[in-house]
């Protein structure tokens, strides 16, 4: 649950169209500081976008997004983009750069001292489960896709920012990896108090790791609400989640 009541991110009657289309509709919603909220929905429905709007590779056609209680469109992006971690299925690795490089990325880029970096790289492998003498000067192909995908949520906490959106994560591992991963990393984020934003259209990985569960359906925000309340909810479409978990189970 969230540490307190701070609103992280709030959108206010957020639209975004493309070509016509509304891609998300009226989304009015908070985020609090130190939850985990999950946005549950099938392909298509807004989960990625609403996501996007938050680290402004989307801005709104109408309404406006607020991160710390400033408007997106009012942020230098690279700065709201340091303040953000951001973690996606395939890591988005470079394939020529090792393990340590990867993960040293941005602290290098924001004028760390090499040193500096080394120490907070072999932190965040020790933290994400690597042993960093190990791991450090491997390269990405030379890992399986977990690994790959610890180095992904490593970099994305390189320069420890308050907030981590994570789009799919797990999405192409096995199941059992992808169960370890899920609560491992659900430990982390409450060890850490990160804010964090996590898409997938796996109720059963919503449930591991949700503080909130939010639920889209053509590009709105239909349910969101706690996992007791989801499993209680009357909506169609939280019904229709609901027969996959029983389905899984």
């Amino acid at each position: 649950m969230p540490q307190n009541n701070e609103i992280a991110v709030e959108f206010r009657d957020v639209s975004l169209r493309r070509n016509g289309r509304p891609l998300v509709s009226n989304l009015s919603f908070t985020i609090f500081r130190g939850e985990a909220l999950v946005l549950v929905g099938r392909s298509g429905s807004g989960k990625t976008t609403t996501m996007k709007l938050i680290n402004r590779l989307f801005t709104p056609t109408t309404g406006e997004v607020l991160f710390d209680g400033i408007p997106t469109n009012q942020w230098d992006e690279i700065k709201l983009r340091r303040r953000i971690g951001y973690v996606i299925q395939e890591t988005g690795l470079f394939p020529h750069f090792t393990v340590e490089r990867n993960v040293g990325l941005v602290p290098a880029l924001e004028g760390w001292k090499p040193k500096h970096i080394k120490t907070r790289v072999y932190t965040l492998l020790q933290l994400v489960g690597l042993d960093p003498e190990q791991f450090a000067q491997r390269y990405p192909h030379e890992l399986s896709g977990g690994q790959r995908q610890r180095v992904g949520i490593a970099r994305a906490l390189a320069i420890d920012p308050p907030m981590l959106l994570m789009d799919e994560p797990f999405g192409a591992l096995d199941p059992i990896t992808r169960l370890e991963l899920q609560q491992e990393f659900k430990h982390l984020q409450q060890e850490l108090g990160k804010t964090v934003v996590f898409v997938t259209h796996d109720i059963q990985e919503a449930f591991v790791l949700a503080s909130r569960i939010g639920l889209m359906q053509g590009g709105e925000l239909v349910m969101l609400g706690t996992s007791d309340e989801f499993l209680h909810s009357q909506h169609p479409e939280a019904l229709a989640f609901l027969q996959c978990l029983k389905t899984a189970g």
